[in-house]
C-alpha cells in the first residue's frame, strides 16, 4: 500500500500494513486497534482531493454545531462553496475564510485543505507556486482529528469511528478501491 509511505503513519499502523491486505481490511484493523489518527491520515491521503475536503468539511460542520462563531460559519460556507464549484475564486475565498477562522479549528483546516487542492499558493499577481502533492491530505487530516477531539474529547473514539465510517462510505461511492476480495 503506497499510501502508507506518504501518510506518515505510526509504527504500530505500519506494522499492520501488508501488500496483500485490502485497504478496507487495513482500515478495519486500524480502527480495531484504536489507531484512529492513522486511519484518518490513511483515508485523507487515499481519497480524491475534492472528496477528502468534503469529508473534512462534514466533520468540521458537525463539530461547529449550530452556534458556531461567525468566522467559523464563514469558513464552513466558503469551503462548501468550493466543494460545490471548485473554481479558483472559491478556492481563494476558502483560504481567506480559513485564515479568519484560524487554523486552530476544524473549519479553518477544512478551508485550508480546499486552498491546497490546486492552483497556486502565491498571490494571483505573482508567479505561480503549486501546492505540494499531499498538502490537501495533511490539512484534511488536521481538520478531521481536530473535529474528533476539539469538543467532548471523552467521546473522541466514537467520533473517530463515525468519521472513518463516513470516509469509507465516500470511498465506496467513488469506487476508490476494487471490491473487497471474498474470504
Amino acid at each position: 500500500m503506497a499510501i502508507c509511505s506518504v501518510a506518515e503513519l505510526g509504527e504500530p499502523a505500519l506494522a499492520l500494513a501488508r501488500p496483500d491486505l485490502h485497504p478496507t481490511a487495513f482500515l478495519a484493523q486500524l480502527v480495531e486497534k484504536k489507531l484512529y489518527p492513522d486511519a484518518v491520515r490513511f483515508l485523507a491521503h487515499a481519497l480524491p482531493k475534492r472528496e477528502a475536503v468534503w469529508w473534512a468539511w462534514m466533520c468540521a460542520r458537525r463539530t461547529a454545531g449550530e452556534s458556531a462563531p461567525a468566522p467559523v460559519r464563514a469558513a464552513l460556507d466558503a469551503t462548501e462553496k468550493w466543494i460545490a464549484h471548485p473554481g479558483e475564486s472559491q478556492r481563494r475565498a476558502a483560504k481567506a475564510a480559513a485564515d479568519a477562522a484560524g487554523l486552530d479549528c476544524p473549519a479553518g483546516c477544512a478551508g485550508l485543505a480546499a486552498f491546497f487542492s490546486g492552483g497556486s499558493l502565491a498571490p494571483p499577481e505573482a508567479p505561480p507556486v503549486p501546492p505540494g502533492e499531499f498538502l490537501t491530505a495533511k490539512a484534511v487530516s488536521g481538520a478531521v482529528v481536530f473535529a474528533a477531539v476539539a469538543t467532548e474529547p471523552e467521546n473522541a473514539p466514537e467520533k473517530f469511528q463515525n468519521f472513518v465510517a463516513q470516509a469509507l462510505d465516500v470511498a465506496n461511492r467513488v469506487h476508490l478501491w476494487d471490491p473487497k476480495p471474498e474470504a
